[in-house]
């Protein structure tokens, strides 16, 4: 088996560092309480292994092992917790993954470098899920419990939309879509996307078929943050930054994190959305659009880009009694600087009446991949300011509101991918599942292809439903790690459809189930049966077919009724 294989693998670095002696002891009471006690016996090779007196061999000198890092010599020797499952990124996919895992009985640990959970969703202020298919496990369990705190999520129509602009009954074009709280729709209503023509083409259909979730971002953080919690098997650290791994033979070892701890896991997850366990792994990584005979998509440019979709900073504003124009910074110009007009933008209601703003987009990918994360948050800071300024002075609806919030994370839409095993793309996406003969899909998305920037491209939308192979989560060469964000193996056309939030928690949900299921079975992650996998996620409610069938619709049904079998564990 291949806990063997891991074992072994251990055992021989442990005789490098103590000797066969003191390793034959261990080995030997290992073997007499194998049973009983074998999660006391993996704690003690862990502290042998990791916390060796400093006259051992150097870790970045060991054969055959790979140490990420700009001072990979530099390693603490602090003890180090040992779980069933290291979750490194605590958004929607990370979320997904440590839950699932925890409700099916695994040892989480959940790392994240914020102060609160929720990534995207919550610290970047995309505080929505757009229509779309799938989300039907762990994000309508978060809807449901999120129902219970007022004003926190509602679901939306569209209201006025710059492409519907009706001369006779508006006094000016709307610059750009708004979306409004409809309390004559349910949950169920925001799971399509796909069969409309598009908002310019077909507004009767739009209007009718497309509907989303709106949410305060705090209360979405604190309902993961509680549901995670009453698992009772979920460690979370928060304010916690991954720093680097040490991996050998397709295996992470342990992560250290940069207050000195390392965490050993039998498994891992990478939902940090620029996928750095992959990075520091050494995973082939892919970057800009790919060329298109690289895979076969015929949207893709002739030749490989550097172009990446855009970033977007969301701010939020709110009424106030009295109607004024905000005063720009002197170091801001009320002109737009860095196009020839400013973008348009989507607004949402929040259920309190707020309007969430998403400027479409604040600046393109490859200047904010070329700028930094400093930089480009401080320029596109300015811009909001300025876009608001535009819009107060132009429109007078907006001077009766004031800007509360401005997200303190830029909302990344994209920048590195990783090669896995399978690698999804606009074939895929265009095909659907009628096309597609894949027998792993784990998750199913039908959002259009979705680019913002100056490679922008109306792309259309689609026919029906697509599936996401569980390969796709598998970094190529690796046996106990997992990709579960933005980062996953998709082609950048690929992504730019299933990056968003909830199908990001329907990969974390696929991959913290593989992991349970991988650790009941004693297997590698990569030899799961995908049946197995597919069967376990039904149970757990997840919708791998079009269309729904009759139990989830009857599921789906529940939310306004009842909040009952949302709390409890499952089982495999």
């Amino acid at each position: 088996m291949k806990v063997q294989s891991t074992r072994v693998c251990r055992s021989e670095i442990l005789t490098e560092k103590w000797g066969r002696e003191q390793v034959a002891d261990v080995a030997s009471f290992c073997a007499c309480r194998e049973v009983r006690h074998r999660r006391l016996v993996g704690r003690v090779l862990a502290l042998l292994l990791f916390s060796a007196p400093a006259t051992a061999a150097d870790p970045a000198h060991a054969p055959g092992v790979r140490v990420a890092g700009a001072d990979a010599t530099s390693w603490s020797a602090s003890v180090c917790p040992e779980c069933d499952l290291a979750v490194v990124g605590g958004g929607s996919g990370g979320f997904g993954a440590a839950l699932a895992a925890a409700r099916l009985g695994l040892q989480v640990v959940l790392v994240e470098r914020a102060d609160q959970l929720g990534g995207t969703s919550v610290r970047s202020g995309v505080t929505c899920w757009e229509p779309g298919v799938g989300g039907t496990g762990i994000p309508f369990d978060l809807y449901r419990r999120l129902q219970q705190i007022p004003k926190a999520v509602g679901i939306y129509s569209f209201g006025r939309h710059l492409v519907w602009f009706n001369p006779d009954a508006e006094p000016y074009r709307f610059p750009g879509g708004e979306t409004v709280i409809d309390p004559t729709r349910r949950y169920a209503d925001s799971l399509r996307r796909h069969g409309v023509k598009g908002l310019a083409a077909d507004e009767a259909a739009c209007r009718e078929h497309l509907h989303g979730v709106v949410f305060e971002p705090d209360a979405m953080s604190a309902t993961m943050k509680a549901m995670l919690e009453e698992t009772g098997r979920c460690r979370i650290l928060l304010n916690t930054e991954f720093r680097t791994l040490r991996a050998a033979a397709g295996r992470v070892q342990f992560l250290q994190l940069a207050n000195g701890q390392r965490i050993v896991a039998r498994f891992y997850v990478d939902a940090t959305g620029d996928g750095r366990l992959c990075h520091d792994a050494g995973c082939e990584a892919m970057t800009g659009q790919e060329s298109r005979d690289r895979f076969d998509e015929p949207s893709a440019p002739l030749r490989a880009t550097n172009k990446v979709n855009g970033v977007t900073l969301i701010y939020r504003v709110a009424s106030r009694s009295e109607a004024g124009i905000d005063p720009l910074p002197p170091d801001v110009p009320a002109k737009c600087w860095w196009r020839g007009s400013f973008p348009v933008a989507q607004m949402n209601h929040y259920p309190n009446g707020d309007l969430n703003v998403n400027m479409l987009p604040t600046m393109d990918g490859q200047e904010s991949l070329q700028r930094g994360e400093q930089a480009s948050y401080a320029e596109c800071r300015r811009r909001v300011l300025a876009h608001w300024h535009d819009l107060q002075t132009r429109y007078e609806e907006f001077r009766r509101r004031r800007i509360t919030w401005i997200a303190p994370a830029l909302g990344v839409r994209e920048t590195r991918r990783f090669v896995g095993e399978y690698v999804l793309t606009e074939r895929d996406v265009r095909g659907g599942l009628s096309q597609q003969k894949h027998p792993d899909v784990i998750a199913i998305a039908d959002h259009s292809l979705d680019t913002h920037g100056s490679h922008a491209h109306g792309s259309g939308e689609l026919r029906e439903p697509y599936g996401v192979p569980y390969r796709c989560l598998i970094p190529k060469g690796y046996r106990n790690l997992l990709i579960a964000c933005r980062a996953a193996s998709f082609s950048s056309l690929a992504a730019s459809s299933c990056r968003l939030s909830r199908t990001m928690i329907q990969l974390g949900q696929a991959a913290g189930t593989a992991a349970a299921l991988a650790a009941q079975r004693n297997v590698d992650l990569s030899e799961l049966p995908p049946e197995t996998l597919r069967d376990a996620l039904r149970a757990q409610h997840v919708q791998l077919e079009h269309p729904l069938r009759e139990e989830l619709r009857q599921r789906l049904s529940t939310a306004r009724r009842t909040l009952d079998g949302i709390h409890g564990m499952w089982s495999l």
